[in-house]
């Protein structure tokens, strides 16, 4: 049954992992690196990588022998580790530059989008919250993400550096509140 409030939760808990905002300035350095970026392909990629771990990511674990509640503490190791990379503004997690591929899958819809940290942050999310709800606040973050891509150009323009690094900021110290609480809950 869709909960409003855990909707929000898992919305913001995602958009905050994701952080396309923080994404921002890897996304405009690629748009005037290929001429532009393939907003439709980069999210409908990202949606099918989501979408697909929120269903068959339990299987996978499974399969290994790990529990939700293992991989949701390990999420919050990560998701803690994501909220001091942007605080502190070092690069714990390295993505491959030297990667092929084409420049709206590699790496804006995996690592970027739909990398390491989302798909942590999906299974931690299905320790505590119903799957009907996870799957609309990806979708909302979908949705959210392709306004991004889309008008990368025009929010480069409006936001600036410091905005950018703001934002980054803001949405770190989330993540360290979020990774603590995923902790304490399944630990």
């Amino acid at each position: 049954m869709l909960n409003f409030k855990e909707i929000i939760s898992v919305t913001l808990i995602l958009f905050s992992v994701i952080d396309v905002i923080g994404s921002l300035p890897i996304i405009i350095d690629l748009r005037r690196k290929v001429g532009k970026i393939e907003s439709e392909k980069a999210t409908l990629a990202s949606a099918l990588l989501m979408i697909s771990f929120l269903y068959i990511g339990e299987s996978i674990l499974k399969l290994f022998g790990v529990d939700v509640s293992s991989f949701a503490v390990a999420g919050a190791l990560i998701i803690f580790l994501l909220g001091l990379e942007m605080i502190l503004g070092r690069n714990i997690f390295k993505s491959d530059e030297h990667s092929t591929g084409s420049a709206h899958i590699v790496p804006i819809a995996f690592p970027l989008i739909a990398g390491a940290g989302t798909m942590t942050t999906i299974l931690s999310l299905k320790a505590e919250y119903a799957t009907a709800n996870i799957l609309v606040g990806i979708l909302i973050n979908l949705v959210l993400i392709y306004i991004v891509l889309k008008s990368s150009e025009w929010i480069e323009n409006r936001i600036g550096p410091g905005g950018t690094n703001i934002l980054r900021k803001v949405f770190g110290i989330i993540l360290l509140a979020i990774a603590i609480k995923l902790f304490k809950n399944n630990f």
